[in-house]
Parts: C-alpha cells; structure tokens; sequence
C-alpha cells in the first residue's frame, strides 16, 4: 500500500486520542483544577491544542505529498517523520507535566524541541519536492 494510504488513517485515530484529552481537560478543569495546578493546567492545554492542530496539518501534508514526485520510500520516510515530529512535540508537554518543574528543562521540553526539528525537517523537505515538481 501507499504511504497515502496507511499514514492518513493513523492521523485521523490519532485525532480521536486528541478528542478523549479534551474531554480529560475538560473534566480536570471542572472537576479536580485544584489538583492539577495551574502550571500542569498550561501545558496539558498546549500539549492538547498542538496535537489538534499538528494532526490537521498533517492530513494537509499528506495530500501534497503524492505531488512532489518522490519515490514511495522516500514518501514513508518523510510521512512517518512528520507524525513522529507532531506526536514527540505535542507529547512532550505531556511528559514535562508530569516530570518537568517550572522554569527548568525536562525530557519534555528536549522532546518537545526534537519534535519540532522533524516537523520542520519534514515540512522543508515536502515544499522541495514541490519546487521541484513544478
């Protein structure tokens, strides 16, 4: 099968994981927001929000890709890249909740930072090979 194919379907479950945290947050807001703070509060918001959007993005990503010409391997790669660069940066917010202290690095936020270079690696490497198509 096609890259296009399998790595759309794993995006869109994904942003079913994405709906059930909403529903956590929202509980954890109404329910017990004394018990998980006002730092856990932010960054369970911004690991939440950013695999939302990631996830869009990535289902975005995925219809160009077939555009760029590049060979099914390399489309793997980049396709596998990309939604392990959006799940290690939204994920890491999660990880420096639980682990992380205020205003000092944790695995979180180096996680969060190598997520973000391989959305960025994959993002430079689709509008390459859009330019190069064209």
């Amino acid at each position: 099968m096609e890259p296009t194919d399998i790595l759309p379907i794993v995006a869109i479950l994904s942003l079913v994981t994405v709906e059930f945290g909403g529903h956590a947050l929202l509980r954890f807001i109404t329910t017990d927001r004394d018990r998980l703070g006002a730092s856990r509060e932010r960054f369970f918001r911004a690991g939440h929000a950013h695999a939302g959007v990631l996830l869009v993005l990535t289902l975005v990503y995925l219809l160009y890709l077939p555009r760029t010409g590049f060979s099914d391997g390399l489309q793997w790669l980049v396709g596998v890249m990309l939604l392990v660069g959006v799940l290690a940066q939204s994920g890491g917010f999660f990880v420096h909740m639980a682990v992380g202290r205020d205003g000092s690095r944790s695995a979180g936020t180096t996680l969060t930072r190598s997520g973000a270079l391989l959305i960025a690696a994959a993002l430079v490497a689709l509008a390459v090979g859009l330019i190069r198509a064209a």
